[in-house]
């Protein structure tokens, strides 16, 4: 046996390779002996090893992925046929074998293409002339724990000629296994029999039906994978525009036209010599991508996580440059090559429609439309419900048709056909200067962008064809964009084209149920062509140097007048870009109850028209950044928000008088307390400082105080209190107890050891000396804690912690040692921004770090330390980052200014955040997306109107 002539052989064959002799390792023995399989197996696991560690260094010294999947699938060849032939020869031998005693083995599936990554299955199939005898049986049986015992999963069949054949006819995944079937060993008679007949049988086969079947299959795999090839954590095999698309083509091409290799795809006409080129460019990167991703995890792993991006980036030689750390480059390139397999596959299914056609529709569907082409132009026609050129030269004659094609097509509800966007994405060089400031493409860029029907589906279709980046450029520059974070869900353009599709469904009403003031507020008279421009823009510039909304606003800017907006409307839309962070920013991470918030935020908006705008458009953004990421809270927070400001503006009951709306408050209370002796009513409302009045609504008011006089009146040490908050999709947890140092961070201990999420604490003392608490929370699906049963268990373990029965630190320092390695891939620099102009009356901390359980309870015992009381806290949490902010006091009851104190209180902070960062893994590049966030994120350290 010689494994050195294994390895060098040819990987794409493996007909080259030298067989492996393993009955020179009988020396005499019975087949049955544990020594000799012991030896064949050790003999065989050697070669399988120093092949999988001759691939990994191949691919791991620059070698290609396709290459490692050769070599591989090679290495797999000269086991299996070594192993048949010493089970035939000597293990079960026949010496005058029967006709139905013989047996054919051969490879399926992507084994069958002589490309096995290095966690992939085995897959084989073992041929029969007939039904299996007691020979097949026991050769496949010992082959079969052969492999086993190797540690391979192997795939496996056991089937006759005719058999196959039968099987195939009704079922697609058989048939697709059995197109890519590769002879290994055995009979070659049987095997050229079974290809004869399979073939045959496929002939006789309508070729539509497989092609159709396979499509359907690709289209329902997607909707599993999720529809958008521009999800940050996507699947490199199931996922759109992943291998399984590359796979499909083949498939497709191999069942209608015999073939073997897609170049001849290119002498038939299918495909152009440029975008075969990219098939193998594609197939190459994808399998490179898979392969290093096998090898990394050491197992068959298919999706690109967070926790393994950084080191593939760094495997496969990306590294840092301006505005894009070695990650995003990386996933970028993904990304894009993504796009290419869907360029392809387009192009793939337009020609098999051409050169295939499918039952046309009845004459009936046609007529409706023929009439209002020719009225828009010549150049289009139908076919079915679906739109077309005329001819190949529609777009050459004139390229605005590459724009007006979308227009059409949208404003009639109408698919586009696969040849028509085929012919687009092959003349996309004539998009050039000149039709960019064309006036009537411009107008007709607009129309789409701002229309009733859906432009979210219009813009798709035009960034899928690749004509949405050719006539916008500043657009192409962040098509597959990646952002490396946990916070957002898509890369920058399928965000941007999603938040489009967000506005128009608010605005038609669809979502009315959860964003309902905006839907309002898009029924009044509005500035739509820019609100609808700031939209696509407001995140253009992401990916750059420099700080994006800034830089959006310059695009902005240039981009409004060659739309055709007016001045008054151009500056609008550049104010919504460079603003569009700045209500999301204030809403969650500012106390909307001090009234000094809501006047700075009012300073930068300055009219009523602009706030409308600027509520509608962060709406927007929210929901587009992921399934779940608005929700009731955050709506309760932004309509609030708007509601203050439009008063202010206004001049309504935001300018009156502290004192007069606290004397408005406590007469409130007054009216809902009428069933109460007046003497009692009275203790009661006098109880409370100003800023719980300030802070809280009528109906919080009544609701502590009937609880206060319930438990004053049981001499409870301590009363917890839980209800759902529907409006605000959370929890409302109250605590009423005697006031002492430290309860805040054992309270918060207490709800992060029941997994609760803090959305928001408001912390009062009365004049008496008593603790009334109140933390907005939510579990960790980000919902209520819907049943009562686990609201008392939440109010139980906070009664735990305070009695000292329960001790949160302990438990949390352990569940921090589980951490997830998803988690663990991002490196969040802390970060302590201590603001004495946000507020009149408190100092105001902003703490930045890595979020984990128990991170609030440690930064309250790091305020704690410094000696500082905490009004209210708001906490918010984008992916990996915590967004802590605190309103709080010294001991007398003033804002900290001496500078040695609020060095000591950033270090006291910064200490608490320290042991979360220690254990964190290194991630080179990170340190832009932590910049690039800070903005979009995180409220400027100064009052709003400084911005």
């Amino acid at each position: 046996m010689n494994q050195s002539q294994v390895l060098a052989s040819s990987p794409q064959s493996a007909v080259a390779l030298p067989v492996l002799d393993l009955t020179g390792l009988v020396h005499g023995r019975a087949a049955s002996d544990p020594s000799l399989r012991a030896d064949i197996l050790g003999a065989l696991r050697a070669v399988l090893v120093e092949g999988r560690e001759h691939a990994q260094a191949a691919l791991e010294s620059g070698g290609s992925g396709l290459a490692t999947a050769h070599a591989l699938s090679a290495v797999q060849d000269a086991i299996i046929d070594a192993l048949f032939a010493f089970t035939t020869t000597f293990a079960y031998r026949v010496v005058n074998p029967t006709t139905s005693e013989r047996l054919a083995v051969a490879a399926v599936g992507g084994y069958g293409r002589g490309q096995l990554a290095p966690g992939s299955d085995v897959d084989l199939l073992f041929l029969l002339p007939y039904k299996p005898t007691p020979w097949s049986e026991s050769v496949v049986e010992f082959m079969l724990y052969m492999l086993w015992d190797l540690g391979l999963k192997v795939g496996h069949a056991t089937r006759s000629v005719a058999e196959c054949v039968r099987l195939s006819r009704g079922d697609v995944t058989i048939r697709t296994a059995l197109l890519e079937a590769r002879f290994l060993c055995g009979d070659t008679a049987l095997y050229e029999q079974f290809r004869q007949e399979f073939w045959a049988d496929v002939a006789r086969e309508p070729a539509l039906d497989f092609v159709e079947a396979k499509l359907a299959e690709r289209r329902a795999r997607h909707r599993r994978a999720g529809e958008s090839r521009y999800v940050v954590e996507p699947n490199i095999k199931e996922g759109k525009g992943g291998l399984r698309d590359l796979h499909t083509l083949y498939w497709i091409a191999k069942a209608l036209y015999r073939i073997d290799d897609p170049v001849e795809l290119v002498r038939l006409g299918v495909l152009t010599r440029a975008e075969h080129k990219l098939f193998a460019k594609a197939e190459g990167f994808l399998w490179t991508v898979r392969c290093h991703l096998h090898f990394l995890t050491g197992r068959a792993e298919e999706r690109l996580s967070f926790d393994v991006q950084p080191e593939m980036a760094e495997r496969l030689g990306y590294t840092k440059r301006a505005g894009a750390s070695d990650v995003e480059r990386f996933m970028k390139h993904y990304f894009l090559v993504a796009k290419d397999v869907g360029d392809l596959t387009r192009i793939f299914c337009a020609v098999l429609e051409e050169q295939h056609k499918k039952r046309r529709p009845p004459l009936g569907r046609l007529i409706p439309f023929l009439g209002r082409w020719r009225r828009h132009s010549t150049a289009f026609r139908t076919e079915g419900s679906r739109l077309t050129i005329s001819g190949d030269n529609a777009f050459r004659d004139d390229p605005v048709n590459l724009i007006r094609l979308f227009r059409i097509a949208q404003e009639n509800d109408l698919d586009i056909h696969p040849h028509a966007l085929q012919v687009a994405t092959r003349s996309l060089k004539l998009i050039d200067r000149q039709v960019q400031q064309d006036p009537e493409a411009n107008r007709l860029f607009l129309e789409i962008l701002t229309a009733r029907q859906s432009p979210e589906t219009a813009l798709r279709r035009m960034n899928e064809a690749g004509v949405l980046g050719r006539f916008v450029p500043d657009f192409g520059h962040v098509v597959a964009q990646m952002q490396f974070n946990m916070y957002h869900h898509y890369t920058v353009d399928e965000h941007l084209i999603r938040a489009v599709g967000v506005l128009w469904r608010i605005e038609s009403g669809a979502l009315e149920a959860e964003h309902r003031l905006a839907t309002q507020l898009m029924r009044k008279p509005t500035s739509r062509a820019a609100l609808y421009l700031a939209v696509f823009l407001h995140d253009i510039a992401k990916g750059r140097k420099g700080d994006h909304s800034e830089l959006g606003t310059g695009i902005a800017q240039r981009l409004g007048p060659r739309l055709g907006l007016t001045p008054e409307e151009t500056e609008t839309c550049a104010w919504l870009v460079r603003q569009h962070l700045l209500m999301s920013d204030v809403a969650q991470k500012r106390d909307i109850g001090d009234p000094k918030t809501v006047q700075d935020f009012a300073a930068v908006v300055r009219s009523p028209e602009r706030l409308r705008l600027l509520y509608v458009l962060t709406n927007a953004d929210i929901r587009a950044v992921g399934p779940g990421v608005f929700n009731g809270w955050k709506a309760q927070l932004l309509e609030a928000l708007y509601h203050e400001t439009e008063a202010v503006l206004s001049g309504g009951h935001g300018v009156v008088a502290r004192a007069e709306r606290v004397a408005a408050a406590k007469q409130a209370l007054r009216e809902r307390l009428a069933d109460w002796p007046t003497a009692e009513v009275a203790h009661m409302v006098e109880r409370h400082y100003d800023a719980y009045w300030l802070s809280l609504d009528a109906d919080a008011h009544e609701r502590h105080a009937r609880l206060m006089r319930d438990a004053d009146a049981a001499a409870a040490p301590l009363t917890v209190r839980g209800r759902n908050d529907p409006a605000r999709d959370a929890t409302e947890i109250t605590l009423y107890l005697g006031d002492h140092p430290g309860l805040f961070a054992r309270i918060t201990g207490a709800l992060a050891v029941s997994a609760a999420n803090i959305l928001e604490a408001k912390i009062f003392t009365t004049v008496d000396g008593m603790a009334l608490d109140t933390f907005l929370v939510q579990d960790r699906t980000g919902k209520p804690f819907e049943t009562q049963e686990r609201i008392d268990r939440l109010a139980a373990n906070v009664e735990k912690t305070l009695s000292g029965t329960l001790r949160p630190q302990e438990i949390l320092a352990e569940r921090q040692r589980g951490r997830p390695r998803r988690e663990r891939a991002f490196r969040v620099e802390p970060r302590v921004v201590i603001d004495n102009d946000a507020s009149n009356t408190h100092t105001v901390i902003e703490v930045n770090g890595a979020d984990r359980p128990g991170l609030l309870s440690d930064l309250a015992r790091g305020l704690l330390r410094a000696n500082l009381s905490i009004g209210s806290a708001q906490i918010a949490t984008y992916g990996e980052t915590a967004v802590d902010v605190f309103y709080v006091k010294d001991l007398f009851g003033l804002k900290i200014t001496q500078a040695n104190k609020l060095k000591l209180i950033e270090r006291h902070l910064l200490d608490a955040l320290g042991p979360a960062q220690a254990d964190k893994d290194k991630v080179d590049g990170a340190d832009k997306d932590k910049a690039e966030r800070d903005r979009k994120e995180k409220p400027k350290p100064h009052s709003p109107a400084a911005a």
